[in-house]
């Protein structure tokens, strides 16, 4: 049975039913290429064991998709208008719909809906003691259409976690899966706040006229597989970030100005020299830029400066 949901046609009149007029803002662009949508579904390697959760499922053409191979979807969403929709046109699928910001909701409070002796219940309930325990324990994926202004932000959500996901597999803007993917060169915050946990990898260019209605840039289907532990180890991610963040601040700069400006424009009071012998104790020549700086380096210059954060 081909989608439903793919049809453009199907997609106006649901809009026009709804009295929804789709904004950047809220990030709906809803896709009605069935290519794309297969290559989203392949990647995710779906089967009735798995648990599923999605992020803005919009008017269902990627949920219902994932209702027909997996075994459960808790599907967030946070328009009304839609998430009512979706309980009307999917009444008998395997799905929970939780009406919320899901930057709102921890991710193991998501998997206590359906944890709770099997059956769905509300996200925003406490959930029992047995349920809580059942959720930091379960397998899951995240698949996704993600609204393009919370991508980042999402990603992060799930991947700093009590309970992140085994796999994600999301469509985002191409040019932040060429950031999340870029290697030392091209290396940002943001490359290293999703490669210290996961390995991503970019599948597949999905082109604006995709979508309805189409946006401005190209997006992509972006693979991200959680790693078995942290790409690099130290004791404290978060104090990891505030170096790397600091030495990313004045991107163009030679590490030797923009770590010390970076630590001072920040908050920290790390001498420059102390920077300095940092960067001299990771091998780190001060000419260099930020962008080409690793991980396993940052790691090296954060051991450093851990005392002084």
């Amino acid at each position: 049975m081909l989608n439903p949901y793919l049809d453009p046609q199907r997609v106006r009149a649901a809009l026009r039913a709804l009295d929804l007029h789709p904004t950047r803002g809220m990030g709906q662009n809803f896709l009605v290429d069935g290519e794309a949508l297969a290559t989203i579904v392949t990647a995710a390697a779906l089967s009735p064991a798995d648990l599923v959760v999605e992020v803005g499922p919009g008017l269902g053409v990627l949920t219902w998709e994932l209702t027909r191979q997996a075994g459960h979807v808790v599907a967030v969403e946070l328009d009304r208008r839609l998430a009512a929709r979706l309980r009307e046109e999917l009444p008998d699928a395997r799905l929970s719909i939780v009406e919320a910001d899901v930057l709102r909701v921890r991710p193991e409070a998501l998997l206590t809906t359906v944890t709770d002796a099997g059956r769905p219940t509300a996200a925003d309930q406490p959930p029992t003691a047995a349920a809580q325990a059942a959720a930091n324990a379960q397998r899951y994926k995240l698949v996704a259409n993600l609204p393009y202004a919370i991508t980042s932000a999402v990603l992060r959500h799930f991947l700093e976690a009590a309970a992140p996901p085994e796999l994600t597999v999301v469509l985002v803007q191409l040019e932040v899966a060429q950031r999340i993917i870029a290697a030392p060169g091209d290396l940002s915050v943001l490359a290293h706040s999703v490669q210290i946990y996961a390995e991503p990898t970019l599948v597949a260019k999905v082109p604006a006229a995709s979508f309805f209605p189409a946006p401005a840039v190209d997006s992509a289907v972006l693979v991200l597989r959680r790693r078995a532990r942290l790409a690099v180890e130290v004791d404290s991610v978060d104090r990891l970030f505030r170096v790397i963040k600091a030495g990313s601040l004045h991107a163009r700069k030679q590490l030797g100005n923009a770590l010390p400006g970076g630590l001072a424009a920040l908050g920290h009071g790390v001498p420059r020299e102390q920077a300095l012998a940092a960067l001299a104790a990771a091998g780190i020549d001060p000419r260099r830029r930020a962008e080409t700086v690793t991980l396993a380096e940052w790691a090296q210059v954060y051991a450093s400066l851990r005392d002084a954060l």
